[in-house]
């Protein structure tokens, strides 16, 4: 299995990954903590850096420094990304709410790093220059009879990194939420849709650039969001 996602990321630029497989390389044992996991996504802060006014995004967010079997937590620090990266958002510190010590330190989430690692790290090479500077974020995005949510509302992107690892852990009451991918010419690489928890896909950051359309409630009358987890991960400077 790591073998064949290897290869797409390597060949194409991203591999899409489905809930079975995902579950196969994160094996059970570290599945066991799942629910304690998915439910954590109930307790995320209203993001209130949203340049276009929306109240439709909840987040917390932690910076490591990781590498194979080692994670290290840095100190809290704010989220930065250039306008060059986020034209929307970029150009001012963001201060979210860290992640939980209890979420960062459940097997589930060592094991969605290590499997990160291994596939980016192999397709990095001997130069891979560990250990990389990791930002985790745990993101909702919310919609409502008023307001669509906007998972990417700076459009397709880049994130300024080397590596992203995008992967569903719910999705309720939404329709929409399709995942683009494109190359730096803006032509079509890939287009899918997140539907089943562990959904998820590996992207080089320096290849494609992705986006995901906005998602709409299916009833109106009853909560509709789609929580996810955006991994990302940057080589140390030399």
């Amino acid at each position: 299995m790591l073998d064949v996602i290897r290869s797409q990321v390597a060949r194409d630029g991203f591999a899409r990954v489905r809930g079975p497989q995902m579950r196969e390389l994160l094996g059970p044992a570290a599945l066991a903590d799942w629910d304690a996991y998915a439910a954590s996504w109930n307790d995320l802060a209203v993001d209130e850096y949203m340049a276009d006014g929306g109240r439709y995004r909840r987040r917390r967010y932690a910076t490591l420094e990781a590498q194979p079997g080692r994670t290290e937590r840095l100190p809290h620090q704010p989220h930065f990304q250039s306008v060059d990266y986020n034209r929307l958002n970029g150009g001012v510190e963001r201060w979210f709410a860290p992640i939980t010590p209890a979420v960062l330190d459940l097997p589930l989430t060592q094991a969605i790093l290590e499997a990160s690692l291994d596939v980016f790290g192999r397709v990095a090479g001997p130069e891979a220059g560990y250990p990389w500077r990791t930002e985790m974020h745990q993101f909702r995005i919310e919609a409502r009879a008023d307001e669509a949510g906007r998972p990417t509302p700076e459009g397709a992107h880049r994130d300024g990194v080397d590596w992203v690892l995008v992967m569903l852990v719910a999705r309720e009451n939404v329709a929409a939420g399709v995942t683009d991918i494109f190359d730096p010419t803006g032509a079509a690489l890939g287009s899918f849709t997140l539907l089943e928890p562990l959904d998820a896909v590996f992207i080089d950051d320096h290849r494609v650039f992705h986006g995901v359309t906005a998602i709409e409630a299916v009833d109106p009358s009853r909560p509709a969001y789609r929580d996810v987890l955006v991994t990302t991960f940057r080589r140390s400077d030399p």
